[in-house]
């Protein structure tokens, strides 16, 4: 009971972590299940995402608004913040790079092997979360990383196995374009949450949640942009949204939209760490539930990967990091202190 309540310090916590991973199983359902024959999609992906981050500056802005306690106005705010406002580009910038790879990766990797590559980020989130937070993980968490990353590997050679069965050379296949792609991916996501976890409890700790997913939206469609613009794909803009005229994909957009609320409220009221384990457990459910839904078949491979991550959460729920302690500013590296500046 003393573990539970240092891993959710009250049932909003809770929520929020169950939240976290159905909304996210959902995801990886859906985008597979928007997929066309040949793996590919028959929509703007880029433009998917981009409306996505739209509708999370909408949200965000009016939950800001609806909040009855005096405050100055949304613009207002945002003009008093403006150096948070800056601060959240970098989040923003990395997390527009992992959420259209998600969709590049998806349409070569299965939902189960797609959630288990990336699970290559928890050692590199614990190596970032030590620095930021200038807090050193115990033995049997590294163990526990050491076991979940394990699990990682082993699933990787099944990934390379299905992906082609007539191909011998299982090397060729691991390093690919495609792995390297999900491990660029992998890095945006662990830069991404550990920077925006520390800008949410150091730099943004006294200013209201929803005005910094302003913040992070906002900064997230100006890059967005300019990946639309880069791909050529402003210009038919309008034409490309009748391709999205589709429930899938209108799910897409809307749960995509509500998972990166919730995020936010995971990084502020849990961490980092939790987080990368939260994204663990959601292989074992979307590996039942791809099987159920797409018939995706969960190998000899995949069942000792899923055993393996299972002992790695076990572990760690024994023994977890504290949710919020954070640096007092005389402690803080000096590399995020001219990052912050």
């Amino acid at each position: 009971m003393k573990e539970f309540n240092k891993l959710f310090p009250n049932k909003q916590a809770v929520i929020i972590f169950s939240l976290y991973i159905i909304l996210f199983v959902f995801q990886g359902v859906f985008v597979t299940a928007s997929k066309t024959e040949n793996g590919g999609y028959d929509y703007n992906t880029t433009l998917v995402v981009f409306l996505s981050e739209v509708l999370k500056i909408f949200i965000s802005a009016t939950l800001y608004s609806l909040k009855k306690e005096n405050k100055p106005h949304i613009f207002k705010a945002i003009a008093a913040n403006y150096n948070l406002l800056l601060l959240y580009f970098i989040p923003s910038l990395l997390y527009c790079f992992y959420n259209n790879l998600a969709f590049i990766n998806l349409s070569h990797y299965d939902p189960t092997s797609y959630y288990i590559l990336l699970q290559f980020r928890v050692v590199l989130t614990a190596l970032l979360f030590q620095f930021l937070f200038s807090k050193k993980l115990t033995l049997m968490q590294w163990i526990s990383l050491g076991i979940l990353t394990l699990g990682c590997m082993i699933k990787n050679f099944d990934a390379a196995s299905i992906q082609s069965k007539e191909d011998k050379d299982v090397w060729s296949q691991i390093f690919n374009i495609y792995f390297l792609s999900i491990n660029f991916q992998n890095f945006c996501s662990c830069l991404a949450g550990t920077y925006n976890e520390y800008i949410l409890k150091t730099k943004g700790l006294n200013v209201d949640i929803f005005l910094q997913n302003v913040f992070m939206y906002l900064n997230s469609v100006i890059c967005n942009l300019f990946i639309l613009m880069y791909k050529g794909e402003l210009i038919t803009i309008f034409k490309d949204m009748e391709s999205l005229a589709d429930v899938i994909v209108i799910l897409i957009i809307v749960n995509s939209a509500i998972v990166g609320i919730v995020t936010s409220f995971f990084l502020k009221n849990l961490n980092s760490i939790l987080k990368t384990y939260a994204s663990a457990l959601e292989l074992i459910i979307t590996a039942v539930v791809c099987y159920i839904l797409f018939h995706i078949v969960i190998t000899g491979f995949t069942i000792l990967s899923i055993c393996l991550v299972s002992i790695a959460v076990a572990m760690y729920f024994k023994n977890p990091v504290n949710n919020m302690t954070v640096p007092d500013e005389k402690d803080r590296k000096p590399l995020l202190e001219i990052v912050s500046k």
